[in-house]
């Protein structure tokens, strides 16, 4: 199935390679920012002891406004890219003693095997012609009981986050381009969501520490209160929806555990 999504995709893959510039969120200081204190948030939690030794590596990172507040809580942060200019864009703006920038393609990886504590795969998948080769990367560059940061919306959702279209995700591939066209936003539709057995098939070679739920019981703690206000009726229906009907939830948010003996994800 992944050597199949490669070749169809593969051609296409240059909307990667100036996504920045096409996509003005990727420049949104606080969107972004808000991102990168969840990530923070789940992370000390997860590890219940200082993150300031551990090195990270952001997979598809883009113009640097995460990477350089992760560098603020971690040891070392590299992010890495295809986008070109969201790389040059990301140098010329944040400079850190230990944060670096370099492009490179989330499929082929070019540090060696046992590289880092923490890996960082936020709503990436989908823009990967091969999203299983890109977490055989990831998990080859962890070290032994390293983590993955993973968030990933679910392709069972009402309307695509990208184009703002409803049930975009899940129309049939032939008919989303068409769908996109007419509907004036792109020419192509190059998004591939999995649903939430899609997800776990795609992880399957991790051991997966769940954070969905917690963060949806307590927004506070893991700064997302922007997005679900403590004691609405909104925050009450996502806690609802995370306990008893899980595979509907928009989207996940995972700590992945690359285990001392790693489970055959051929």
């Amino acid at each position: 199935m992944g050597n199949t999504i490669y070749g169809m995709l593969a051609m296409e893959r240059g909307y990667q390679l100036d996504y920045s510039n096409r996509v003005t969120a990727m420049h949104d200081l606080l969107v972004r920012e808000r991102k990168a204190r969840t990530m923070v948030a789940v992370l000390r939690d997860y590890f219940r002891q200082p993150i300031d030794s551990l090195t990270l590596l952001n997979v598809g990172g883009s113009t640097g406004i995460i990477d350089n507040y992760l560098a603020g809580h971690f040891r070392s942060v590299v992010g890495v890219d295809i986008d070109a200019a969201a790389i040059e864009h990301a140098k010329k703006t944040y400079e850190r003693d230990n944060l670096a920038f370099e492009i490179g393609d989330a499929m082929a990886l070019r540090y060696p095997d046992n590289s880092f504590d923490v890996a960082v795969c936020s709503q990436v998948y989908e823009h990967v012609p091969d999203a299983g080769a890109m977490m055989k990367e990831i998990f080859r560059v962890l070290k032994p009981d390293g983590v993955c940061y993973f968030a990933a919306n679910n392709r069972i959702m009402w309307k695509e986050p990208h184009y703002d279209l409803p049930l975009l995700s899940l129309v049939p591939r032939p008919l989303a381009h068409v769908y996109i066209r007419l509907a004036g936003k792109a020419d192509y539709y190059h998004e591939l969501h999995l649903s939430y057995w899609g997800l776990r098939r795609l992880v399957r070679s991790f051991k997966i520490h769940d954070y969905t739920g917690r963060i949806m019981r307590a927004p506070d703690k893991y700064a997302v209160e922007y997005m679900v206000r403590p004691g609405t009726a909104k925050a009450r229906i996502a806690v609802f929806i995370a306990q008893y009907l899980y595979w509907l939830m928009p989207g996940y948010v995972w700590i992945l555990q690359k285990m001392p003996e790693p489970v055959d994800c051929s």
